[in-house]
């Protein structure tokens, strides 16, 4: 097992570094990556780049029109909403919850749903039975209906909706994983390890686990935009972040009641959204591309 050790991992580094590879050729999915670092910039530095305070009210400046409108003006660049809080301000620091809460949902739920997709598909039997059946009742419900009833159950709330969304969200990650468990379970360095009596833990963790990261990678990307939208659609219905926080589904809200005469209340937040779920969709897509086996030419 010493001898074939290296060679394992070996093969992994020069399967990855051409995966790597074949990611930088594709030009799109770099300028999305690209894009998704910019908004994570963005985030970071929020309270150098926001040109005014994101809560600071003016009603003198209540439904002023972007720059280039008749009486905007360019320190406000995109307009104020109702309360004449600077828009582009509240997009900046709005960014910081969006990809706050897609990140730490996707770590979490990731961790908890790999934990058990890998004891579900190596140990099997029960195991494998009770968390086969716990995923199977969870993902029975509609996934935004699942996150209302938790919120509401829960009240509103970062932490709140880390949680409510993390509840059903590592099923995806578990289902994953199981299945590539069980593909690789049987293979030869498994057994070689099991043969020289590795323990189960040891296993799972230092030998299954490294060879099944690409698409457990893959998904993980992918299922962040989904997350940022579920956690706007919960801010849009009042569920999520609460004023006066800035968060992009509650901008978006407020802007509902001004689409006739201050369309810009609403749709720049609607805007930032759809640009950064596309760049990290993109981007994504572009890794499975890449890293996903079963596309190799």
């Amino acid at each position: 097992m010493t001898a074939a050790a290296p060679s394992a991992a070996g093969r992994r580094d020069s399967i990855l570094r051409i995966n790597l590879r074949k990611f930088t050729r594709d030009r799109l999915a770099i300028a999305a990556a690209a894009g998704v670092v910019l908004f994570v910039a963005m985030a970071l530095l929020a309270p150098w780049l926001a040109p005014h305070d994101p809560y600071d009210t003016d009603l003198l400046r209540r439904l002023q029109p972007p720059a280039w409108m008749e009486g905007g003006e360019w320190s406000y660049v995109f307009g104020c909403d109702s309360l004449g809080r600077d828009i582009v301000s509240r997009i900046i620091y709005g960014a910081r919850i969006s990809i706050f809460i897609g990140v730490a949902v996707v770590l979490l739920a990731t961790l908890v749903g790999t934990l058990a997709g890998l004891a579900a598909g190596y140990l099997g039997g029960a195991v494998d039975g009770v968390i086969s059946r716990i995923v199977d009742v969870l993902l029975g419900f509609p996934y935004l209906i699942f996150a209302i009833g938790l919120m509401g159950m829960m009240g509103p709330g970062l932490q709140n909706i880390v949680l409510a969304l993390v509840y059903k969200e590592w099923t995806i990650s578990c289902r994953v994983v199981r299945g590539e468990t069980l593909a690789t379970r049987e293979l030869e360095y498994v057994e070689a390890a099991r043969a020289v009596g590795a323990s189960r833990t040891h296993i799972m963790l230092r030998e299954i686990l490294p060879n099944i990261m690409s698409p457990l990678i893959v998904v993980a990307t992918t299922r962040m935009a989904t997350i940022i939208i579920l956690e706007a659609s919960l801010s849009f219905l009042g569920l999520g972040m609460q004023p006066p926080l800035a968060s992009w589904g509650s901008m978006v809200a407020d802007g509902r009641s001004f689409l006739s005469d201050a369309w810009w209340v609403g749709t720049f937040p609607g805007v930032a959204i759809f640009l950064l779920v596309l760049a990290i969709n993109l981007a994504s897509q572009g890794l499975r591309d890449a890293f996903d086996p079963r596309l190799r030419q």
